[in-house]
């Protein structure tokens, strides 16, 4: 599955792997929120309440789509966060594993607290 993220300074797409959270989160799509950041990561409010998998993971690389199930969000990490140690991108708590944003997740940069966020299925 595709999704297709947009905010007024840009956009990027992400390929999500079958997983019950990516399954239920296309069910919802599309969807709007306002956007959060904290650190190097960007994260937003889904309306979705899912439990943590058995392969829910803190520390990912850059470019990962997870979900925060803490706050049933979706958390896209592309640096450090204010609990990273180094360089690493350490989330909130762990998270479950969505899959990888296609290009470079640094556009997220753009991304500023309160932006209107659009998550959309990409169509083939």
């Amino acid at each position: 599955m595709q999704i297709r993220i947009s905010w007024p300074a840009g956009h990027l797409t992400a390929t999500l792997a079958e997983t019950p959270t990516s399954q239920a989160l296309g069910k919802v799509l599309p969807l709007s929120a306002s956007a959060n950041t904290w650190g190097e990561e960007v994260y937003f409010d889904t309306g979705v309440s899912v439990p943590r998998e058995p392969d829910a993971q803190q520390v990912v690389e850059p470019g990962t789509v997870a979900f925060w199930t803490d706050g049933d969000a979706l958390a896209l990490p592309y640096g450090p966060t204010p609990i990273s140690r180094d360089d690493e991108c350490r989330l909130a708590s762990p998270c479950n594993l969505l899959g990888r944003i296609d290009g470079d997740p640094g556009l997220l940069a753009s991304v500023r607290p309160g932006d209107p966020v659009r998550v959309e299925l990409v169509q083939d």
